[in-house]
Protein backbone atom coordinates (compact mmCIF):
# COMPACT_ATOMS: atom_id res chain seq x y z
CA UNK A 1 0.00 0.00 0.00
CA UNK A 2 1.32 3.45 -0.97
CA UNK A 3 -0.11 6.11 1.30
CA UNK A 4 1.38 9.18 -0.35
CA UNK A 5 3.32 10.26 -3.44
CA UNK A 6 5.24 13.54 -3.24
CA UNK A 7 6.35 14.83 -6.63
CA UNK A 8 8.12 17.85 -8.14
CA UNK A 9 9.96 18.73 -4.92
CA UNK A 10 13.42 20.21 -4.48
CA UNK A 11 14.63 17.63 -1.96
CA UNK A 12 17.11 18.42 0.79
CA UNK A 13 17.33 14.83 2.02
CA UNK A 14 20.31 15.28 4.40
CA UNK A 15 21.30 11.81 3.23
CA UNK A 16 25.13 11.70 3.42
CA UNK A 17 25.15 9.54 0.30
CA UNK A 18 23.16 12.19 -1.59
CA UNK A 19 24.82 15.47 -0.61
CA UNK A 20 23.27 17.76 -3.21
CA UNK A 21 19.65 18.93 -3.42
CA UNK A 22 17.77 17.49 -6.38
CA UNK A 23 14.35 17.81 -7.91
CA UNK A 24 12.56 14.55 -7.43
CA UNK A 25 9.86 12.43 -5.81
CA UNK A 26 9.25 9.96 -3.01
CA UNK A 27 6.58 7.58 -1.81
CA UNK A 28 5.32 6.72 1.67
CA UNK A 29 4.09 3.27 2.65
CA UNK A 30 1.24 2.32 4.96
CA UNK A 31 3.54 2.39 8.00
CA UNK A 32 4.37 6.04 7.34
CA UNK A 33 7.90 5.32 6.11
CA UNK A 34 9.60 6.37 2.90
CA UNK A 35 9.49 3.47 0.46
CA UNK A 36 11.25 5.06 -2.52
CA UNK A 37 13.00 8.39 -3.22
CA UNK A 38 14.52 9.31 -6.57
CA UNK A 39 15.37 12.29 -8.79
CA UNK A 40 13.19 13.24 -11.74
CA UNK A 41 9.54 12.34 -12.25
CA UNK A 42 7.88 9.26 -10.77
CA UNK A 43 7.21 6.35 -13.12
CA UNK A 44 3.72 6.31 -14.57
CA UNK A 45 2.85 3.12 -12.69
CA UNK A 46 3.39 4.68 -9.24
CA UNK A 47 -0.08 4.98 -7.69
CA UNK A 48 -0.86 6.37 -4.21
CA UNK A 49 -3.90 7.14 -2.09
CA UNK A 50 -2.84 10.79 -2.06
CA UNK A 51 -0.57 12.87 -4.30
CA UNK A 52 1.22 16.00 -3.14
CA UNK A 53 2.55 18.09 -6.00
CA UNK A 54 5.17 20.26 -4.33
CA UNK A 55 5.40 22.58 -7.33
CA UNK A 56 9.16 23.01 -6.99
CA UNK A 57 9.04 23.98 -3.31
CA UNK A 58 11.84 23.04 -0.94
CA UNK A 59 11.20 19.83 1.00
CA UNK A 60 13.44 18.82 3.89
CA UNK A 61 13.24 16.46 6.87
CA UNK A 62 11.41 17.52 10.00
CA UNK A 63 13.71 19.17 12.51
CA UNK A 64 14.90 17.10 15.47
CA UNK A 65 15.36 18.89 18.78
CA UNK A 66 18.07 17.06 20.71
CA UNK A 67 17.28 18.89 23.96
CA UNK A 68 13.84 20.17 25.00
CA UNK A 69 11.63 20.81 28.06
CA UNK A 70 8.10 20.74 26.69
CA UNK A 71 6.30 21.35 29.99
CA UNK A 72 7.70 24.93 30.06
CA UNK A 73 5.62 25.97 27.04
CA UNK A 74 3.37 28.33 29.02
CA UNK A 75 6.20 30.07 30.91
CA UNK A 76 7.66 32.17 28.10
CA UNK A 77 8.80 35.71 28.70
CA UNK A 78 9.62 35.12 32.37
CA UNK A 79 13.04 35.78 33.87
CA UNK A 80 13.65 38.20 31.03
CA UNK A 81 16.99 39.57 32.19
CA UNK A 82 18.30 36.65 34.25
CA UNK A 83 20.99 34.04 33.74
CA UNK A 84 20.29 30.33 34.28
CA UNK A 85 19.42 30.06 37.97
CA UNK A 86 17.56 33.35 38.25
CA UNK A 87 15.58 32.42 35.17
CA UNK A 88 14.74 28.97 36.60
CA UNK A 89 13.35 30.59 39.72
CA UNK A 90 11.18 32.96 37.68
CA UNK A 91 10.15 30.36 35.12
CA UNK A 92 9.00 27.75 37.66
CA UNK A 93 7.18 30.19 39.95
CA UNK A 94 3.79 28.89 38.81
CA UNK A 95 4.54 25.46 37.37
CA UNK A 96 5.96 24.31 40.73
CA UNK A 97 2.35 24.45 41.95
CA UNK A 98 1.04 22.38 39.02
CA UNK A 99 -0.42 18.90 39.43
CA UNK A 100 0.02 15.99 37.06
CA UNK A 101 -3.01 16.88 34.95
CA UNK A 102 -1.76 20.46 34.59
CA UNK A 103 1.59 19.15 33.42
CA UNK A 104 -0.14 16.88 30.87
CA UNK A 105 -1.75 19.89 29.19
CA UNK A 106 1.44 21.98 29.41
CA UNK A 107 3.40 19.21 27.72
CA UNK A 108 0.80 18.69 25.03
CA UNK A 109 0.81 22.44 24.42
CA UNK A 110 4.60 22.36 23.99
CA UNK A 111 4.44 19.33 21.72
CA UNK A 112 1.87 20.83 19.38
CA UNK A 113 3.83 24.08 19.32
CA UNK A 114 6.86 22.09 18.14
CA UNK A 115 4.85 20.37 15.42
CA UNK A 116 3.41 23.63 14.13
CA UNK A 117 6.96 24.96 13.79
CA UNK A 118 8.39 21.98 11.92
CA UNK A 119 9.97 20.10 14.84
CA UNK A 120 8.72 16.55 14.38
CA UNK A 121 10.94 14.72 16.91
CA UNK A 122 12.23 15.86 20.29
CA UNK A 123 14.27 14.73 23.26
CA UNK A 124 12.07 15.83 26.18
CA UNK A 125 13.37 16.39 29.72
CA UNK A 126 10.31 15.75 31.84
CA UNK A 127 9.38 17.63 34.98
CA UNK A 128 10.00 15.34 37.94
CA UNK A 129 7.71 17.24 40.28
CA UNK A 130 10.75 18.06 42.44
CA UNK A 131 11.35 21.74 43.31
CA UNK A 132 14.73 23.08 42.24
CA UNK A 133 16.36 25.48 44.70
CA UNK A 134 18.09 27.96 42.42
CA UNK A 135 20.19 29.54 45.15
CA UNK A 136 21.71 26.22 46.16
CA UNK A 137 21.59 24.78 42.62
CA UNK A 138 20.07 21.45 43.65
CA UNK A 139 16.86 19.44 43.47
CA UNK A 140 14.85 18.50 46.52
CA UNK A 141 15.99 15.17 47.99
CA UNK A 142 13.20 12.82 46.94
CA UNK A 143 11.98 10.39 44.32
CA UNK A 144 10.35 11.96 41.24
CA UNK A 145 6.58 11.92 41.02
CA UNK A 146 5.78 9.20 38.48
CA UNK A 147 2.29 10.64 37.96
CA UNK A 148 4.05 13.68 36.49
CA UNK A 149 6.29 11.52 34.35
CA UNK A 150 3.43 9.42 32.95
CA UNK A 151 1.32 12.51 32.27
CA UNK A 152 4.05 14.04 30.15
CA UNK A 153 4.47 10.82 28.20
CA UNK A 154 0.74 10.89 27.38
CA UNK A 155 0.89 14.56 26.45
CA UNK A 156 3.57 14.05 23.81
CA UNK A 157 1.93 10.96 22.37
CA UNK A 158 -1.54 12.54 22.25
CA UNK A 159 -0.09 15.51 20.36
CA UNK A 160 1.48 13.17 17.79
CA UNK A 161 5.08 14.23 18.44
CA UNK A 162 7.87 11.67 18.10
CA UNK A 163 9.89 11.77 21.27
CA UNK A 164 12.64 10.44 23.47
CA UNK A 165 11.15 10.47 26.98
CA UNK A 166 13.87 11.55 29.43
CA UNK A 167 13.40 11.06 33.18
CA UNK A 168 15.31 11.85 36.38
CA UNK A 169 16.34 9.41 39.06
CA UNK A 170 15.76 10.01 42.75
CA UNK A 171 17.80 12.87 44.17
CA UNK A 172 19.87 13.61 47.27
CA UNK A 173 20.29 10.46 49.31
CA UNK A 174 17.44 8.40 47.84
CA UNK A 175 18.51 4.75 47.89
CA UNK A 176 19.78 3.43 44.52
CA UNK A 177 17.45 0.45 44.85
CA UNK A 178 14.40 2.72 45.16
CA UNK A 179 15.56 4.91 42.27
CA UNK A 180 16.10 1.93 39.98
CA UNK A 181 12.80 0.33 40.95
CA UNK A 182 10.99 3.54 40.02
CA UNK A 183 12.85 3.64 36.71
CA UNK A 184 11.60 0.11 36.00
CA UNK A 185 8.04 1.41 36.40
CA UNK A 186 8.67 4.27 33.96
CA UNK A 187 10.19 1.94 31.34
CA UNK A 188 7.23 -0.43 31.69
CA UNK A 189 4.72 2.41 31.24
CA UNK A 190 6.44 3.56 28.05
CA UNK A 191 5.79 0.17 26.45
CA UNK A 192 2.11 1.10 26.17
CA UNK A 193 2.81 4.13 23.94
CA UNK A 194 2.54 3.96 20.15
CA UNK A 195 6.02 2.69 19.16
CA UNK A 196 6.01 4.80 16.01
CA UNK A 197 5.90 7.93 18.20
CA UNK A 198 7.88 6.72 21.21
CA UNK A 199 11.57 6.63 20.24
CA UNK A 200 12.79 5.49 23.66
CA UNK A 201 13.29 6.26 27.34
CA UNK A 202 16.44 8.11 28.45
CA UNK A 203 17.97 9.51 31.63
CA UNK A 204 18.17 13.16 32.62
CA UNK A 205 21.51 13.08 34.44
CA UNK A 206 21.94 15.47 37.37
CA UNK A 207 25.60 15.18 38.32
CA UNK A 208 26.04 18.90 37.63
CA UNK A 209 23.95 19.60 40.76
CA UNK A 210 24.97 16.60 42.90
CA UNK A 211 27.09 16.66 46.05
CA UNK A 212 28.47 13.12 45.85
CA UNK A 213 30.24 11.12 43.10
CA UNK A 214 27.84 8.26 43.89
CA UNK A 215 25.29 10.12 41.73
CA UNK A 216 27.31 9.15 38.65
CA UNK A 217 27.47 5.53 39.78
CA UNK A 218 23.69 5.34 40.07
CA UNK A 219 23.24 6.87 36.63
CA UNK A 220 25.59 4.29 35.11
CA UNK A 221 23.71 1.48 36.85
CA UNK A 222 20.46 2.81 35.39
CA UNK A 223 21.94 3.16 31.91
CA UNK A 224 23.16 -0.43 31.92
CA UNK A 225 19.99 -1.82 33.49
CA UNK A 226 17.86 -0.75 30.53
CA UNK A 227 20.39 0.21 27.82
CA UNK A 228 19.50 3.89 28.13
CA UNK A 229 20.97 7.06 26.72
CA UNK A 230 21.89 9.59 29.42
CA UNK A 231 21.83 13.32 28.67
CA UNK A 232 22.95 15.37 31.68
CA UNK A 233 22.91 19.15 31.71
CA UNK A 234 26.63 19.68 32.05
CA UNK A 235 29.04 22.63 31.96
CA UNK A 236 26.18 24.95 31.05
CA UNK A 237 26.42 28.02 33.23
CA UNK A 238 29.41 30.29 33.85
CA UNK A 239 28.85 29.91 37.61
CA UNK A 240 31.37 27.79 39.59
CA UNK A 241 33.17 26.60 36.46
CA UNK A 242 36.02 24.83 38.28
CA UNK A 243 33.55 22.88 40.41
CA UNK A 244 31.55 21.89 37.35
CA UNK A 245 34.63 20.77 35.46
CA UNK A 246 35.80 18.68 38.41
CA UNK A 247 32.65 16.58 38.13
CA UNK A 248 33.67 15.32 34.68
CA UNK A 249 35.97 12.95 36.60
CA UNK A 250 32.91 11.57 38.41
CA UNK A 251 31.50 10.37 35.09
CA UNK A 252 34.90 9.09 33.93
CA UNK A 253 35.52 7.18 37.17
CA UNK A 254 32.03 5.69 37.09
CA UNK A 255 32.60 4.31 33.58
CA UNK A 256 29.91 6.51 32.04
CA UNK A 257 31.91 7.93 29.15
CA UNK A 258 30.82 6.44 25.85
CA UNK A 259 28.34 6.80 22.96
CA UNK A 260 25.35 6.63 25.35
CA UNK A 261 26.47 9.75 27.25
CA UNK A 262 25.40 13.00 25.58
CA UNK A 263 26.37 16.22 27.31
CA UNK A 264 23.67 18.88 27.25
CA UNK A 265 25.15 22.35 26.59
CA UNK A 266 28.85 21.52 27.23
CA UNK A 267 29.93 25.18 27.15
CA UNK A 268 32.32 25.71 30.08
CA UNK A 269 34.67 22.97 28.97
CA UNK A 270 38.41 22.57 28.44
CA UNK A 271 40.74 21.07 25.87
CA UNK A 272 41.31 18.06 28.14
CA UNK A 273 37.61 17.42 28.70
CA UNK A 274 36.83 17.72 25.00
CA UNK A 275 39.62 15.29 24.11
CA UNK A 276 38.53 12.73 26.70
CA UNK A 277 34.84 12.96 25.75
CA UNK A 278 35.62 12.66 22.04
CA UNK A 279 37.97 9.71 22.55
CA UNK A 280 35.23 7.87 24.45
CA UNK A 281 32.63 8.53 21.74
CA UNK A 282 30.43 10.90 23.76
CA UNK A 283 28.07 13.33 22.06
CA UNK A 284 26.66 16.75 22.92
CA UNK A 285 23.51 18.76 22.33
CA UNK A 286 23.83 22.43 21.51
CA UNK A 287 21.15 25.05 22.28
CA UNK A 288 22.41 28.32 20.75
CA UNK A 289 19.29 30.45 21.25
CA UNK A 290 18.97 29.41 24.89
CA UNK A 291 22.69 29.85 25.54
CA UNK A 292 22.52 33.37 24.17
CA UNK A 293 19.28 34.34 25.94
CA UNK A 294 20.61 33.18 29.33
CA UNK A 295 24.14 34.53 28.76
CA UNK A 296 25.57 31.04 29.29
CA UNK A 297 28.24 31.44 26.63
CA UNK A 298 29.16 30.06 23.22
CA UNK A 299 29.95 26.37 22.91
CA UNK A 300 33.28 25.55 21.26
CA UNK A 301 31.62 23.86 18.32
CA UNK A 302 34.54 23.98 15.83
CA UNK A 303 36.96 22.34 18.29
CA UNK A 304 34.35 19.86 19.51
CA UNK A 305 33.51 18.75 15.97
CA UNK A 306 37.16 18.65 14.96
CA UNK A 307 37.83 16.33 17.91
CA UNK A 308 35.24 13.93 16.52
CA UNK A 309 32.33 14.43 18.90
CA UNK A 310 28.82 14.00 17.51
CA UNK A 311 26.77 17.18 17.86
CA UNK A 312 23.02 17.72 17.72
CA UNK A 313 20.96 20.87 18.19
CA UNK A 314 17.99 21.55 20.44
CA UNK A 315 15.42 24.26 21.16
CA UNK A 316 15.76 23.80 24.96
CA UNK A 317 13.02 25.17 27.23
CA UNK A 318 10.28 26.89 25.31
CA UNK A 319 10.55 29.48 28.07
CA UNK A 320 14.15 30.40 27.24
CA UNK A 321 13.99 30.21 23.47
CA UNK A 322 10.49 31.70 23.77
CA UNK A 323 9.73 31.11 20.08
CA UNK A 324 10.34 27.47 19.17
CA UNK A 325 11.81 28.40 15.82
CA UNK A 326 14.40 26.02 14.34
CA UNK A 327 15.18 28.45 11.52
CA UNK A 328 16.12 31.14 14.04
CA UNK A 329 18.01 28.56 16.07
CA UNK A 330 20.17 27.75 13.04
CA UNK A 331 20.84 31.41 12.24
CA UNK A 332 21.65 32.15 15.88
CA UNK A 333 24.11 29.25 15.80
CA UNK A 334 25.79 30.62 12.70
CA UNK A 335 25.96 34.15 14.10
CA UNK A 336 27.37 33.14 17.49
CA UNK A 337 30.05 30.82 16.15
CA UNK A 338 31.12 32.95 13.21
CA UNK A 339 31.30 36.10 15.34
CA UNK A 340 33.18 34.33 18.13
CA UNK A 341 35.76 32.82 15.78
CA UNK A 342 35.69 35.70 13.28
CA UNK A 343 35.53 33.10 10.55
CA UNK A 344 32.50 32.21 8.37
CA UNK A 345 33.99 28.78 7.69
CA UNK A 346 33.84 27.95 11.41
CA UNK A 347 30.27 26.75 10.75
CA UNK A 348 29.09 26.29 7.13
CA UNK A 349 25.42 26.73 6.25
CA UNK A 350 24.82 23.15 5.15
CA UNK A 351 26.45 21.87 8.33
CA UNK A 352 24.09 23.76 10.64
CA UNK A 353 21.06 22.26 8.86
CA UNK A 354 22.67 18.84 9.18
CA UNK A 355 23.20 19.38 12.93
CA UNK A 356 19.50 20.19 13.46
CA UNK A 357 18.25 17.15 11.51
CA UNK A 358 20.52 14.16 10.92
CA UNK A 359 23.06 15.24 13.55
CA UNK A 360 20.44 15.43 16.29
CA UNK A 361 19.02 12.06 15.30
CA UNK A 362 22.48 10.49 15.30
CA UNK A 363 23.48 11.86 18.69
CA UNK A 364 20.23 10.50 20.15
CA UNK A 365 20.66 7.12 18.48
CA UNK A 366 17.42 7.38 16.48
CA UNK A 367 18.82 8.14 13.02
CA UNK A 368 17.52 4.80 11.76
CA UNK A 369 14.02 6.30 12.06
CA UNK A 370 14.16 10.11 11.77
CA UNK A 371 16.39 13.01 10.71
CA UNK A 372 16.77 12.31 6.98
CA UNK A 373 14.65 11.60 3.93
CA UNK A 374 15.81 8.08 3.16
CA UNK A 375 14.14 4.77 2.44
CA UNK A 376 13.01 3.17 5.69
CA UNK A 377 12.88 6.42 7.68
CA UNK A 378 9.60 7.92 8.78
CA UNK A 379 8.18 10.37 6.27
CA UNK A 380 8.46 13.40 8.54
CA UNK A 381 9.01 16.35 6.22
CA UNK A 382 8.47 20.06 5.72
CA UNK A 383 7.22 21.93 2.67
CA UNK A 384 8.94 25.32 2.58
CA UNK A 385 8.03 27.88 -0.07
CA UNK A 386 10.69 30.57 -0.65
CA UNK A 387 8.25 32.45 -2.92
CA UNK A 388 5.52 32.90 -0.31
CA UNK A 389 6.53 35.35 0.96
CA UNK A 390 9.09 35.78 -1.77
CA UNK A 391 12.76 35.65 -0.80
CA UNK A 392 14.07 36.27 -4.32
CA UNK A 393 15.82 33.83 -6.64
CA UNK A 394 17.10 30.58 -5.17
CA UNK A 395 20.82 30.71 -5.91
CA UNK A 396 21.55 27.81 -3.60
CA UNK A 397 18.86 25.64 -2.01
CA UNK A 398 20.71 25.28 1.31
CA UNK A 399 21.45 28.98 1.46
CA UNK A 400 17.84 29.94 0.85
CA UNK A 401 16.47 27.32 3.26
CA UNK A 402 18.75 28.25 6.17
CA UNK A 403 19.46 31.95 5.65
CA UNK A 404 16.37 33.35 3.91
CA UNK A 405 13.44 31.16 4.95
CA UNK A 406 11.63 31.27 8.27
CA UNK A 407 8.44 30.07 9.89
CA UNK A 408 6.48 32.34 7.55
CA UNK A 409 7.72 30.21 4.61
CA UNK A 410 6.84 26.94 6.35
CA UNK A 411 3.68 25.94 4.50
CA UNK A 412 3.14 22.36 5.64
CA UNK A 413 4.39 19.85 8.20
CA UNK A 414 3.92 16.14 7.52
CA UNK A 415 4.47 13.36 10.08
CA UNK A 416 4.54 9.78 8.85
CA UNK A 417 3.11 10.85 5.52
CA UNK A 418 0.10 12.56 7.12
CA UNK A 419 -0.50 16.30 7.27
CA UNK A 420 0.12 17.62 10.80
CA UNK A 421 0.10 21.38 10.18
CA UNK A 422 -1.12 23.46 7.24
CA UNK A 423 0.35 26.93 7.55
CA UNK A 424 -0.25 28.02 11.15
CA UNK A 425 -3.20 25.63 11.52
CA UNK A 426 -2.67 22.32 13.30
CA UNK A 427 -4.69 19.43 11.92
CA UNK A 428 -5.30 18.00 15.41
CA UNK A 429 -9.02 18.71 16.08
CA UNK A 430 -8.21 19.11 19.79
CA UNK A 431 -5.57 21.81 19.28
CA UNK A 432 -7.81 24.67 20.43
CA UNK A 433 -8.91 22.66 23.46
CA UNK A 434 -5.27 22.33 24.49
CA UNK A 435 -4.81 26.09 24.29
CA UNK A 436 -7.94 26.74 26.36
CA UNK A 437 -6.88 24.21 28.98
CA UNK A 438 -3.43 25.77 29.36
CA UNK A 439 -4.73 29.32 29.75
CA UNK A 440 -7.41 28.27 32.25
CA UNK A 441 -4.98 26.19 34.29
CA UNK A 442 -2.28 28.88 34.39
CA UNK A 443 -4.85 31.43 35.54
CA UNK A 444 -5.71 29.06 38.40
CA UNK A 445 -2.05 28.54 39.29
CA UNK A 446 -1.34 32.29 39.27
CA UNK A 447 -4.25 32.89 41.63
CA UNK A 448 -3.08 30.01 43.83
CA UNK A 449 0.53 31.25 44.03
CA UNK A 450 -0.01 35.01 44.10
CA UNK A 451 -3.37 35.00 45.89
CA UNK A 452 -6.57 36.60 44.77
Amino acid sequence: MTLLLVRDAVLLTMDPDRPDPFRGWFTVDGDGRISAIEPGDPPADVVADEVLDAGGKLVGPGFVSAHSHLFTSASRGLGMDQSLYGWIQAMTRYTDAADAEDVYWLTRHGAQDFLRNGITSAYDFTSAGLPFTAGDARYEAALPDTAFTHAQLRGKADAGLRHVHSVMLGQGGVSPADALAQLDEVVDAARDVDPSLHLGVALSGTVQWADDPAAADVEVAAMRRHGLLNQPHFLETAQDVELQQSKFAWYADAGALGPDLVFGHFIQTSDEIIAAAAAAGCGMSWQPMSNGRLASGVARIPEIRAAGMRVGMGLDDQSCTDVSDPFSNMRTALALVRATYRDPSALPVRDVLDLHTRGSAEVLGVDDRVGTLRVGRYADFLVVDPRDPDTGPVWDAYGTYVLACSLRNLHQVWVGGRLAADGTRLCDPDASTVVDQVHDRLARLVAQVDGG
